[in-house]
């Protein structure tokens, strides 16, 4: 458990406050995105179904007494794939949670190239459904054929738009529209899920309740570009309004003074 009571903070985009210390690989053209060999689809259900599910299911409820609340709106996309966007708050959690709002529905998260450098569990972050953001041309070129591949399959894309960790922080903070291209590309249905923080009956570690929310589609009457940040706007006001229900602060962040003096 983060045991840190205050984080100052200076920049709501890109400050990172995650406790892990990896120095991440490159990923490039070589990186392979989409490991569908008979070998690899074994390896896929073995560690996804039978390992990480039943895992992510008894961390969060022995951690943090999960609980999820709207997943039966997920249900208004029976057969084809979403992208699912949701608050950054927990290195391990953030990572399990998906899986278990999208079952049946396989997920894919969109991840740092951290999660796919560490010496044992980075050989296996890619068959829990872990997509790392490219580092040329190349390779972004073969992240947007596996996204569109993902979700052609019926599968839920995830996002994480603040993209950087913020342990336990009860707001929503400000994210660019740059990953609504994917599903406005796509024409493709968009929830969100927002994290909250809320007091247990018993002890004094919070419990999380998640909400879900959606489908959101976008606006075709407006231009792919307006599209995209139009749907981001819709998404983001409904997390900063779920964002209420959190009821307890186990962090607090202060916004640093601007120095005047240099």
């Amino acid at each position: 458990m983060d045991k840190r009571k205050v984080i100052y903070y200076s920049d709501e985009l890109n400050d990172e406050f995650s406790t892990a210390k990896i120095t991440p690989r490159i990923i490039d053209g070589n990186y392979s995105y989409c490991r569908d060999s008979f070998l690899a689809k074994i390896s896929r259900f073995f560690c996804y179904r039978l390992i990480a599910a039943p895992l992510a299911f008894l961390y969060t409820k022995c951690s943090f007494h999960h609980k999820i609340i709207g997943k039966e709106k997920l249900r208004a996309v029976k057969k084809g794939g979403y992208f699912l966007y949701g608050n950054h708050t927990q290195d391990i959690a953030d990572a399990l949670i998906p899986s278990m709002l999208t079952l049946p529905k396989a997920s894919y998260v969109i991840v740092h190239p951290n999660n796919v450098s560490m010496p044992i569990l980075g050989k296996i972050t890619p068959y829990l459904g872990a997509l790392p953001l490219p580092d040329d041309l190349t390779a972004y070129r073969n992240f947007i054929k596996a996204l569109e591949r993902r979700y052609a399959e019926g599968n839920a894309v995830v996002i994480y738009p603040e993209a950087h960790i913020w342990p336990y922080y009860t707001d929503i903070r400000p994210f660019p529209d740059t990953s609504f291209q994917y599903p406005v590309k796509q024409s493709a249905p968009v929830f969100c899920f927002t994290n909250t923080y809320q007091k247990r009956r018993f002890g004094s570690k919070p419990k999380i309740v998640t909400y879900i929310d959606g489908p959101f589609y976008q606006d075709t009457t407006l231009p792919p570009r307006i599209q995209k940040k139009e749907l981001r706007d819709r998404v983001y006001a409904c997390m900063k309004e779920r964002a209420k229900r959190s009821n307890v602060v186990q962090i607090q962040y202060i916004k640093k003074e601007e120095d005047h003096n240099g």
